[in-house]
């Protein structure tokens, strides 16, 4: 039996949106000092809308496979929902991580919120979603 759900051995081998976004409207990194993996989200937004988001990973497979998952469930939603986005939200379309992974979902929640931030910095005249 595999530690890993079929959908993060997916995501780990065919990982989607991968890359940077030059002109990105937001840009949120965060890391985990004590595993060291770094995650780096980059947000597209028109009209409220996250219309493109990319990501760089470095880290273990359950954080490149949260990383794409994260950006699938976001692109094509509108701000509020991806502020709402959890990292359980996140391990669950995975159809699970191992407890100890955990972490890797948290860290994909806390890039995608850290780029909406960046956003909202950027253009005062928006206001950041409840």
């Amino acid at each position: 039996m595999s530690l890993y759900s079929e959908k993060v051995m997916d995501h780990f081998r065919n990982p989607r949106n991968v890359g940077v976004i030059e002109d990105a409207d937001g840009v949120g990194e965060v890391g985990n000092a004590k595993c060291g993996d770094i995650m780096k989200i980059y947000l597209k937004i028109e009209d409220d809308v996250i219309t493109d988001v990319k990501f760089e990973t470095f880290g273990c497979g359950s954080a490149i496979a949260s990383s794409s998952m994260a950006t699938e469930l976001i692109k094509g939603k509108p701000v509020a929902e991806a502020m709402a986005l959890t990292n359980k939200a996140v391990a669950e379309a995975l159809d699970g991580l191992p407890a100890y992974k955990m972490h890797c979902s948290v860290l994909a929640e806390e890039a995608i919120k850290k780029a909406l931030e960046d956003y909202y910095a950027k253009h005062p005249d928006k206001h950041m979603p409840e």
